[in-house]
């Protein structure tokens, strides 16, 4: 029986580890390319490990653009998503509490509606916000990819739900005798029992903004404001020739924010996902 079970474990441990090799190796042969030339790339993409290590993309790709090195793009997704995760957690969190604690009319109703608005993929909305953000004269500014975020994020507000759910309100009725009010007991008691739900929520909200592509590419206009994943779209020209070397090394560079994030915050991750699996 125990070598049925160790047998049985070998085969799973393999299995995964198979399975893991097959998803990180786009990534890994990415980082190979960035230390190999462009013509490397295209007659070596079969060999993983480049002949020879060059750091030249890096200072190639550094330089960017229109006189704006990639440094200026980095700073741009920094502020960004850390503006907008910023209003997506907060208005979350707010508006979570409310479906949660607070009771008013058509609670169920509009709850329904915000579970509905997650299954909306942006490109349904994505004409209308345009019209409306050009009317408000907002296009070409960041307006457009942060306030939408002050909004509150239907996953995050469902995220937030299950949470406090979870927590006794007699914690909330305790402090109501001690002449708390619904603010202040949302603040001093609820807030800091949802840190795992407020923290995944930050993660993944930063990791969208930081990946998001096609609302910088319909909003923003001048190279100047370009965030990073927009930024290393233009490495690439089909008309005359793209430096996929220089585009490897900055993608590299532009995961290191997301791979420091998720391992500084990953036991708060792994616990705010299965808490709200196990929560209802």
């Amino acid at each position: 029986m125990r070598k049925k079970k160790m047998g049985s474990a070998a085969i799973y441990h393999i299995f995964v580890f198979a399975f893991a090799v097959i998803m990180i190796y786009p990534v890994l042969w990415m980082v190979s390319g960035s230390f190999k030339s462009s013509n490397d790339i295209l007659n070596s993409a079969q060999r993983l490990l480049p002949e020879a290590f060059s750091m030249q993309n890096y200072i190639t790709g550094w330089k960017g653009f229109a006189g704006y090195d990639f440094g200026n793009f980095f700073k741009n997704s920094l502020f960004i998503s850390t503006a907008a995760t910023l209003g997506a957690v907060l208005s979350s969190a707010v508006v979570g509490y409310g479906f949660a604690r607070c009771d008013f009319p058509f609670k169920k109703f509009w709850f329904g509606c915000m579970l509905l608005s997650m299954m909306l993929p942006f490109q349904v909305i994505m004409i209308p916000q345009y019209i409306l953000f050009n009317e408000l004269g907002w296009i070409g500014t960041y307006l457009p990819l942060i306030v939408p975020q002050f909004c509150a994020q239907g996953f995050f507000v469902f995220l937030n739900v299950q949470f406090i759910k979870g927590i006794p309100v007699e914690l909330d009725e305790a402090a109501k005798i001690d002449g708390a009010g619904t603010m202040r007991v949302f603040g001093s008691i609820i807030l800091p029992l949802v840190k795992s739900s407020v923290v995944t929520g930050a993660i993944f909200s930063f990791m969208w903004r930081w990946d998001d592509f096609l609302a910088a590419l319909l909003y923003l206009n001048k190279p100047a404001r370009y965030p990073v994943s927009l930024a290393l779209k233009l490495f690439s020209d089909p008309t005359s020739g793209s430096d996929w070397g220089a585009m490897f090394a900055m993608a590299t560079c532009s995961l290191m924010p997301i791979f420091v994030i998720f391992l500084t915050m990953q036991k708060y991750l792994v616990e705010g996902i299965a808490s709200t699996g196990i929560k209802g």
